[in-house]
Order: C-alpha cells, then sequence, then structure tokens
C-alpha cells in the first residue's frame, strides 16, 4: 500500500511538472502574440499622402481634363512646402480658405469654389478616418497589454509550480495517524511548501458510515499533527467529508494577522460617498486593502470607484499579482468608451507568512505606516486610473512588524488640511496617536480631518489596519 501512495505521489509530481511547462508554453505564445499585435504605430496626424488623395480626388471631381494650372503636378511632388502648410492649417482651423492656397490657384482656377469644397470635403473624411484608425490602434494596444501582462502572470505561475517542494514524505505518517484517531481515512495526501514557506495541502479523505466531518475540523486536526500553525480550509474546498471520498484543500494560516477598521463622510449635500474600499485576503495569504476615489463625488463618482475597486478584487482573489491587476484594471477602463470619469487606486498588499507589504499606487495619496519609531510615509504620482495607456504602476515596499499599524486616506482627508505640507500636518497628528483598535483610530482621523472645514467640500475616507504576530 505504502508504494502504491508514493508511486500516486510520483504521478502527481510529474502532473505539476508539465503543467508548469505546458503554462510556461502559453506564456511563450501570449507574447508572441503581443510582438505581433504591436508592429505598427500611431499616426497622430494627417500624412502627406492624405493630402494627396485629397488634391486628386477633388481634382478628379473638379477639374477634368482641365489644365490651366499645374496645381495637381505640383503637389505630386515629396516635400511640397505647400503641401504640408495646407495640411497643418486644417488641423489648425478645420478648413482650407481660398486664401491659403497658392496664387496661381486665384489666378487661374475657374471652378475654385467647386474645388475648395471638394478639397476641404475630402480633408475632412480623411481626418475622420485617422481618428477611427487611432481609435482602434488604442484598443489594439490594449490588447497588447493585456497579452503582456498574461504572459508574465502565467511565467509567474509556472515558476512557483516549479519551485513548490513535496513535504509529504516527512509527515505523511503522522498525519495519517492523527486523521486515523478521528475516524478520518486518508486515501491521498500532497502537501506543498512555496518560497514563502507557505504550506497548503490537498487530502482526498472519508469515514465510515453514518459519519460526517467539516472541512473547518479536518483543518484543524491536520495543524495539530504538523504543530507549527493553524490551518484553514480554502474557498474553493468542499465543506463536508462523508462516506464518500472527498479532496479538500487546505492552507496554513501565515505568521501574522491584521484587524482593520474605517471611516468615512460624503461631500455636503450628496448622499452616497465617490470613496469605495475593500478589506479581504487572497488564497495566497495576502490581505488585500483597496481604496479608491473615483473623479468628482455623488453616484457617479461612486459607481467609477466601485467598479475599479471590484474588478481589482476579482483579479487579486483569482491569484494575479498587484502589478498585473492594476494593469489590467486600467486597459479596460481606457476601452470603455470615449468619455472617461478616471478614479484613483490605492493598493496594499501585506504577506501574512513574511510581514512585507506592497503598495501600488495609480493617483492616490500617500500612505501612513505608524510604528514605535515613528510614521513613515509611502508616496508615488498622481496619474488617475483609465487616463494614459500605456501606464505603470509604482511599486512600493516595506516591512511590517508587530502592533504596526497602515493608514490609507482618500485625497478628501488631506485637502482638508491646512497649509502646504498636508501629509507633514496627519503624520505629526498620527505620531501623537495612541495604538489603539484600528477602528478607533479610522475615526480620529476622520474627526481631525473634518475639524478644518464647516462643510465638507470632498468625499473623505480613512481606512486603518493593524497587525500582530501570531502567538
Amino acid at each position: 500500500m505504502l508504494l502504491k501512495r508514493k508511486g500516486i505521489r510520483r504521478d502527481m509530481a510529474d502532473v505539476s511538472v508539465y503543467t508548469a511547462s505546458r503554462i510556461s508554453d502559453m506564456a511563450s505564445s501570449l507574447s508572441r502574440l503581443a510582438r505581433a499585435f504591436a508592429e505598427d504605430g500611431e499616426n497622430s496626424s494627417l500624412s502627406g499622402e492624405d493630402a494627396r488623395t485629397a488634391m486628386e480626388t477633388a481634382a478628379a471631381v473638379v477639374c477634368g481634363n482641365c489644365q490651366r494650372c499645374s496645381l495637381s503636378s505640383d503637389f505630386q511632388k515629396e516635400d511640397t512646402y505647400y503641401l504640408y502648410y495646407l495640411l497643418r492649417t486644417f488641423e489648425q482651423n478645420g478648413r482650407i480658405e481660398e486664401g491659403d492656397m497658392p496664387r496661381l490657384f486665384a489666378e487661374k482656377c475657374g471652378r475654385r469654389d467647386a474645388y475648395m469644397v471638394q478639397l476641404n470635403r475630402s480633408l475632412g473624411r480623411a481626418t475622420m478616418n485617422l481618428s477611427w484608425k487611432n481609435r482602434f490602434l488604442e484598443s489594439r494596444d490594449a490588447v497588447v497589454v493585456q497579452f503582456r501582462e498574461l504572459s508574465v502572470i502565467l511565467e509567474e505561475f509556472s515558476k512557483q509550480m516549479e519551485g513548490a517542494s513535496d513535504m509529504t514524505a516527512s509527515c505523511e505518517e503522522t498525519v495519517r495517524r492523527a486523521f486515523r484517531r478521528h475516524g478520518v481515512t486518508v486515501d491521498n495526501l500532497l502537501i506543498l511548501e512555496y518560497g514563502s514557506q507557505r504550506r497548503e495541502a490537498y487530502l482526498t479523505l472519508h469515514m465510515g458510515k453514518n459519519s460526517c466531518i467539516t472541512a473547518g475540523e479536518a483543518a484543524h486536526i491536520l495543524g495539530k499533527a504538523l504543530g507549527r500553525r493553524e490551518w484553514k480550509a480554502a474557498r474553493d474546498s468542499r465543506n463536508v467529508i462523508g462516506k464518500a471520498p472527498s479532496v479538500i484543500r487546505l492552507i496554513e494560516e501565515g505568521s501574522y494577522q491584521m484587524l482593520y477598521g474605517a471611516a468615512w463622510i460624503a461631500k455636503d449635500g450628496q448622499k452616497v460617498s465617490g470613496d469605495n474600499y475593500t478589506f479581504g485576503q487572497n488564497p495566497e495569504g495576502q490581505v488585500i486593502m483597496s481604496l479608491s476615489d473615483g473623479m468628482g463625488s455623488g453616484e457617479m463618482a461612486s459607481r467609477e470607484s466601485q467598479r475599479v475597486i471590484e474588478l481589482t478584487e476579482q483579479l487579486l482573489e483569482t491569484g494575479f499579482s498587484a502589478r498585473a491587476a492594476l494593469k489590467l484594471v486600467n486597459t479596460v477602463l481606457l476601452l470603455t468608451g470615449e468619455e472617461q470619469h478616471p478614479a484613483t487606486l490605492d493598493l496594499c498588499c501585506i504577506d501574512l507568512n513574511t510581514g512585507v507589504l506592497e503598495a501600488m499606487k495609480l493617483g492616490a495619496v500617500a500612505t501612513f505606516i505608524k510604528t514605535e519609531g515613528g510614521v513613515e510615509l509611502l508616496e508615488a504620482s498622481d496619474v488617475p486610473m483609465g487616463v494614459l495607456n500605456p501606464i505603470e504602476p509604482v511599486l512600493l515596499s516595506k516591512k511590517l512588524w508587530d502592533d504596526n499599524r497602515v493608514i490609507m486616506v482618500s485625497d478628501g482627508v488631506l485637502d482638508s488640511l491646512p497649509g502646504e505640507d498636508k501629509e507633514e500636518i496627519l503624520r505629526e497628528f498620527l505620531e501623537a496617536q495612541p495604538f489603539g483598535p484600528p477602528k478607533d483610530m479610522a475615526g480620529r482621523i476622520l474627526e481631525f480631518a473634518a475639524s478644518f472645514e464647516e462643510k465638507i467640500r470632498d468625499d473623505m475616507t480613512v481606512l486603518a489596519a493593524g497587525i500582530w504576530k501570531r502567538r
């Protein structure tokens, strides 16, 4: 039986290597697709060829066989000064007047009015075609970005699979005995450890007749058997194990745990805030804190910031990296139509295994880290989402320790503070605050910011979190 189990485990390891190789091949294919899409550049203005075509069209419609002027033949020459002069004139004024044409045209042409109408019509049509082409190229560039990011994601996942260590052999018998004492049979077992020392387990379990156990209870049994940290059932895992064999996935809890609190107030006269936030944990053992400030205030701003938060959250929960998630969300916003309502995004990912915080910012204000030694600022540039393409999120990193605090605020909080160096004012206030519960801290910060305004001029949101070492 033991040989059979080892054979099964070797097969699963072989499958992991094969899967990692296939995923790497898929990543390479997506990268090649991105390069193929990105061959042509974008045209920002009309070219000399567009002007010559417009001239030829106007001559064919109006002039016929007339040879009274040499306008058409002159403009067939390369780098004609007047050709580019007329193009720039049309782009600046939206049309070409008779006074913009060469003197020979005014003196010789007997159908000047008809020619000018047709020329302006042809250039207008060329401008419309250019606009549609550039819009298409902009959409194409967004698709290229998505291909590239998906390629990076798959490559990272492939390396993660290849780097996973099979820890099953060292603890298999201990785990089987622990479950046997609770009347649970372990049909198959695989325990993997990743580079961050995060471990996860795949177990096939069944019980005797008329007996059952929850996935949470199975996680507790596994944690006791391995004796390092607590374990929990994955979200996608089966909840109850009974007589029929069931596969469950269990994840080891991190070395740290976090709690958070939030406080917010809407702009005077608005029923809803244009800010939105989220706090949650993804399958990789990371806590995700995100705060988005929609442009303006009210329901429109709230919908935009909520959409940014929801899209980002879905990608992160699926296993996308923070950088890839932000870039993909940005490209989605670029393709949502001509009328854009940009939203900022402030994203913090805290690894509960290592305590390392990675902050990603697009247009967001500083994040404040309160420690025993003082308050540190994590700052980035101020480009909102859905405005520029391509755009690269700014990555900031910080190691957190036991009892540290992370404070994220929307720009309405900082804008309400007096003076020019508003970050410094808030930093000094935070330094004077005690290390209380995150919810109380968020409330005190909001009260402090609102105290400087007779009327709330912008939505204000404060998100505070504390991190503690598991004992």
